[in-house]
């Protein structure tokens, strides 16, 4: 194809910062590679957006978003407007149920120069993302929570076997090609049996056409003790909203924290490269904030392209960006967060001279 048309969405609080940087890391791919452009379109969202067109997610922004081949979101504030305020949307659920990105890629793995309790973490959880407690009752506030009287609250749980079998689809075609080929089905089956127990019996279903890989379940609060003493042993999660909500940053703080955890919002048809973490506005403007999880964010939306226009040039490129996080954080440039002394620019910087084949150190930057 050689050609993609990427909408650029920077968010609030941090966000601007390290998409900045993230798109500076694509345009360095791009340059490395003669049959491999991007066409960058900024569109507005979140606060800046209400402030300028009066709505946190414009129509404008939707309608392009359709024409693009897919997105990069910086991290998104919740703000305190009403509740009832149409103009308000949550941006970021929204986005996921407009484009019915169905399937949230959390991938957590170790990364040489960061110093973790654990040596040798790669696994990758897989999370249902449209459905379970947040399924949304509508695409602005609201999210299957109901006050039948002012003390009480009634929780909707959404639960189905299309999205259930999707997800897990999802999850065991990506352990079918991952070396370990085995995937954990993770729910709380012995309390909530419906709910979860379609969602597990869906996915035993689906995994008999996946002989390849192994598959187990694990009650989540059993599982997350798991994590903790033995990481090195999973590969690829499979779970609900919520659970993954939980799990995937359970995970981020065994490598290293959340600056380290890139995420993709997957659809079918449309994909979102989202950082995990939030838009942490306590820091932002101070040229501190990790700008890795939103890079690698974006690398994982190269792969995903790469494999659905049988283009393996889009898939070079993400390694190569991988490779350059990797040999960054390697030599001690790392952003405060990881006990280093990088601004966000320098550590966009570092990573675009490996791209591009410099060799010379960054003037200003901190190697400790």
């Amino acid at each position: 194809m050689g050609k993609y048309v990427l909408g650029v969405m920077k968010g609030d609080g941090i966000g601007p910062e390290i998409v900045t940087e993230t798109v500076k890391v694509i345009k360095a791919v791009e340059s490395v590679f003669d049959n491999l452009k991007f066409e960058l379109i900024e569109l507005p969202v979140g606060l800046h957006a209400y402030e300028t067109f009066g709505s946190t997610l414009p129509e404008e922004t939707v309608k392009q978003l359709k024409q693009c081949d897919a997105g990069i979101l910086g991290p998104l504030t919740t703000h305190s407007y009403e509740k009832d305020n149409p103009n308000t949307v949550n941006a970021s659920g929204s986005l996921r149920k407009r484009f019915d990105l169905y399937a949230n890629i959390r991938p957590a793995r170790t990364f040489p120069g960061v110093q973790t309790k654990y040596s040798d973490i790669d696994l990758v959880i897989v999370r249902e993302n449209t459905e379970g407690m947040y399924a949304d009752r509508n695409l602005y506030y609201g999210n299957g929570e109901f006050m039948p009287d002012p003390d009480t609250v009634l929780s909707m749980r959404v639960v189905t076997r299309k999205g259930s079998e999707r997800i897990s689809r999802v999850g065991l075609e990506l352990a079918n090609a991952r070396k370990k080929k085995y995937a954990s089905l993770v729910h709380k089956m012995n309390v909530l049996d419906k709910g979860c127990g379609l969602f597990v019996n869906s996915a035993k279903q689906i995994a008999e056409t996946y002989p390849k890989v192994k598959i187990d379940d694990y009650h989540v609060d059993a599982f997350a003790l798991h994590l903790v003493q033995r990481p090195e042993d999973f590969d690829v999660i499979i779970t609900t909203n919520m659970f993954g909500d939980i799990l995937s940053d359970l995970t981020a703080g065994l490598v290293g924290g959340l600056g380290l955890a890139p995420g993709l919002n997957l659809g079918d048809n449309f994909m979102l490269a989202q950082a995990t973490h939030g838009s942490a506005p306590t820091i932002a403007d101070q040229g501190i904030a990790n700008p890795s999880a939103e890079i690698l964010s974006a690398k994982m939306m190269l792969e995903w392209l790469s494999i659905r226009n049988d283009d393996e040039t889009p898939l070079k490129a993400a390694q190569l960006i991988e490779n350059a996080v990797d040999h960054v954080l390697a030599k001690g440039i790392k952003t405060p967060d990881l006990n280093g002394k990088a601004s966000t620019s320098q550590f966009g910087d570092a990573l675009v001279e490996y791209i591009i084949g410099k060799s010379v150190p960054i003037k200003g930057v901190s190697y400790s």
